[in-house]
């Protein structure tokens, strides 16, 4: 193992410069062109990378770790090539554009794939690498920076026949504009970071003497995350469900969708559980917005995976919200009903590859749920439990059934400094409720010592009644927390 330390110290490569130009143009970003890369730079970690560098290795290439200090000692890293970024911290090592790009030229690298987090969704990122003739396995900047900024993006969508939420008309000016907006919408109504993401940015107001300091308190809170104040309003959509559609397109203007997937099980706008079909969408909504989005896919010159998400309003209409320009954690779910591998398709596609099938040849079948673990203790306020795992292990994996995705072994610490998640366990049935009790099975089946996790909480959530009847909304984790019984009178 390096480390780029070592690299720049001996003066082996020049410190590259990420205020140097960035989003080219449209039509100006051409990755250069090639076969099939043959080293690829992962610059991700933990169950991300190790996802990445399975589909590497499916097609012959070699793939290239990048650790922090606190990962470098990891099981998942052994018997691998190795780069050494640099601190713990992410902000020092994968979120360190230079450092990323610094570390690919070193080893050889011709192309970056960003997994998901960290880098995945950063234009600049995306471009610094096209100007040190990298291809990033991605959409082109200029894409990102549209879908990136939310006004924009909305636009665009509209123009493409994508049904919005009712809102503003861009950002908002001020805090007399935001109630301006907000009494014509009508309450409750929700502002927005501009370039927000993660839930972070948002203040809801339900009466016109609430606008200005929710309008006042996410303006602050999005420049203090996202450098950037801005923010635009929408109505505010109560008790609606999470669906998301998964897209590929490649460089020649072709677009498939991969069905949709049912993101409503959330806690605080971070997702638990994903399935695919969703149970509550009517089939005529379903065909009229998968094939809207991958119109509207192809209209702004997409290209690599990405995901539209939309909310499901009370009568039944999906409204878009936003365009995640990235694989997204829960692929998997459309990956297990379709039979096709999406980082296989990302890496040809960006290697200058059209798509490898059609749209007719995408027949998702069965019903598929994805559950993340985290390493956090859903008794305590789902408190982060890092520490060492003394015990791992889980059970057999069944082609088409059931699928663990994870980084873990025994005797894994996980660090305090990132995302909790440890483990994705997958299931496929040829109904909900089959994939529900595959699922509860596996969940049983998985032995974690040392740390708390959340599967006892997938477990409560997967065999309660308002899941398993679909009767929950975004508002609330259906069956958690626990029913508790009144204590009998004696």
């Amino acid at each position: 193992m390096w480390t780029l330390a070592d690299a720049l110290q001996n003066g082996r490569l020049p410190r590259v410069d990420s205020r140097a130009k960035t989003w080219p143009e449209h039509g100006t970003f051409r990755p250069a062109m090639t076969p099939m890369f043959h080293r690829i730079f992962i610059a991700n970690r933990g169950e991300a990378a190790v996802r990445v560098a399975r589909s590497c290795d499916a097609l012959g290439i070699t793939p290239v770790f990048a650790v922090s200090d606190a990962d470098a000692s990891s099981a998942y890293v052994q018997n691998r090539e190795v780069v050494r970024l640099g601190p713990s911290r992410a902000a020092h090592s994968y979120l360190d554009m230079e450092r990323v790009v610094q570390a690919a030229k070193q080893s050889a690298c011709t192309a970056i794939h960003p997994g998901w987090g960290f880098l995945s969704e950063n234009p600049r990122f995306a471009s610094l690498c096209a100007q040190h003739g990298i291809t990033f396995i991605g959409p082109p900047p200029h894409v990102m920076q549209l879908m990136g900024k939310k006004t924009p993006a909305k636009k665009a969508m509209a123009a493409a026949g994508l049904t919005l939420i009712p809102g503003s008309e861009g950002v908002l000016k001020d805090a007399a504009h935001a109630r301006e907006v907000a009494d014509a919408v009508g309450y409750p109504v929700l502002l927005k970071a501009e370039s927000g993401g993660g839930g972070r940015g948002m203040r809801i107001a339900r009466a016109s003497s609430e606008v200005i300091s929710a309008f006042e308190d996410a303006q602050a809170e999005a420049a203090a995350a996202f450098g950037d104040s801005r923010v635009y309003l929408e109505k505010l959509i109560e008790g609606g469900r999470h669906i998301e559609i998964q897209l590929m397109a490649d460089r020649y203007g072709h677009v498939v969708h991969l069905g949709e997937r049912d993101c409503t099980v959330q806690r605080n706008h971070q997702k638990l559980i994903e399935e695919s079909p969703s149970a509550v969408l009517d089939e005529k909504e379903r065909t009229r917005t998968l094939e809207a989005a991958a119109r509207a896919t192809a209209k702004i010159g997409y290209v690599g995976a990405g995901t539209m998400e939309f909310l499901l309003d009370e009568t039944g209409t999906l409204r878009f919200m936003e365009m995640n320009t990235r694989l997204q954690v829960e692929h998997t779910v459309s990956e297990i009903r379709s039979g096709k591998d999406l980082v296989v398709e990302q890496i040809r596609v960006a290697a200058g590859n059209p798509l490898s099938f059609t749209q007719t040849e995408v027949n998702p079948t069965g019903h598929a749920i994805e559950c993340r673990i985290n390493a956090e203790d859903p008794s305590q306020d789902f408190k982060p439990s890092p520490g060492v795992i003394t015990k791992w292990q889980t059970p057999a994996q069944v082609d088409g059934e059931l699928r663990i995705d994870t980084h873990v072994s025994s005797g894994y610490e996980v660090p305090p400094f990132y995302d909790s998640m440890i483990c994705k366990v997958i299931t496929r049935g040829k109904s909900r409720d089959e994939a529900c009790d595959r699922m509860i099975n596996a969940l049983k089946s998985v032995v974690c010592e040392g740390v708390p996790t959340t599967i006892p909480m997938h477990i409560q959530v997967l065999g309660s009644a308002e899941f398993r009847s679909n009767r929950y909304t975004t508002r609330a984790i259906p069956g958690w927390p626990a029913k508790t019984e009144a204590p009998a009178k004696s």
